[in-house]
């Protein structure tokens, strides 16, 4: 079935409706100029806990500083919930199938994905920043098969604005997670666990994320070269793709732990960083 036509959101209407977002979070992006190829790209990151806190900002900077309008492969459990598939679907998102994207690609369309899915956004207590990819290569397959270049990118701030009070071990150590699991429920309905929706809290013990500061780089675009595509080639891209991801991660949290420009009233709202890059990261981000 071909892609339904779409023309993306009013950019002053998407600005103004994140206005508080953008105030409360103060984001910054390292690497803009990485994201003005010429040529449609597939954006390749990781997901932070819960998902919403700068996925929108992002998005929305893009749009504004190139006139790329992206549009995300979403994990199918999105579109199974009824009211948010249509806002998603509203915002260009489409289900993250090899059907969907090729049908994007041939059109020439920039595209969001994060290999990493729902499992990346319900995370476990102690797996911030983490590459939760699994054997997950469809990403690569898909940019080798249409030429598509890749611009790697990191996201970091939005992990450390919750604390995870519950997660998915929790549960399935429960009774009634033991339950499910003998009934085979847990790996039918929740993936094993790994559709389970933590329970988090942020500013004091309410749901309202505390202020962190959110920050955004993006690597330079790796361009597909032509040949005969493998099960090794891709694998290689793969590898290549979540090495620059977790550099530029490291980057970012070195580069705050040095930051004080934008502390003012917010450092009393938030917590110490509790995830310390190495030594021997890159802090020179430009």
């Amino acid at each position: 079935m071909p892609a339904a036509p779409f023309t993306p959101p009013d950019l002053t209407a998407m600005q103004r409706t994140l206005a508080l977002q953008r105030w409360w979070f103060d984001p910054v992006y390292f690497g803009m100029d990485n994201t003005c190829t010429g040529r449609p790209a597939l954006f390749v990151g990781n997901h932070t806990l819960m998902g919403f806190l700068d996925a929108p900002l992002m998005l929305t900077e893009i749009y504004a500083q190139t006139g790329r309008y992206l549009r995300g492969l979403g994990d199918h459990i999105h579109f199974r919930i009824p009211g948010w598939r249509d806002m998603l679907r509203r915002f260009g998102a489409v289900p993250g199938t090899r059907d969907d994207c090729h049908q994007l690609m041939q059109q020439g369309a920039s595209l969001l994905v994060y290999p990493g899915g729902g499992r990346e956004v319900m995370k476990n207590r102690g797996e911030n920043y983490q590459l939760l990819w699994k054997k997950r290569a469809g990403f690569a397959r898909m940019a080798l098969e249409h030429g598509y270049d890749i611009i790697p990118f990191a996201a970091v701030g939005a992990d450390d604005a919750f604390d995870i009070r519950y997660d998915s071990q929790d549960f399935q150590q429960s009774r009634l997670g033991q339950w499910l699991i003998r009934q085979g429920w847990m790996e039918r309905y929740l993936r094993g666990g790994d559709a389970f929706i933590p329970w988090v809290t942020g500013l004091g013990f309410s749901p309202l994320p505390r202020p962190e500061r959110l920050y955004f780089s993006f690597a330079p675009a790796l361009t597909m070269a032509t040949g005969q595509i493998t099960d090794e080639t891709i694998w290689n891209l793969r590898e290549q793709v979540k090495t620059s991801i977790e550099q530029e991660i490291q980057r970012l949290l070195t580069y705050r732990e040095s930051d004080r420009s934008s502390f003012s009233w917010r450092r009393p709202l938030t917590q110490p960083t509790l995830i310390r890059a190495g030594a021997h990261a890159d802090a020179d981000l430009k």
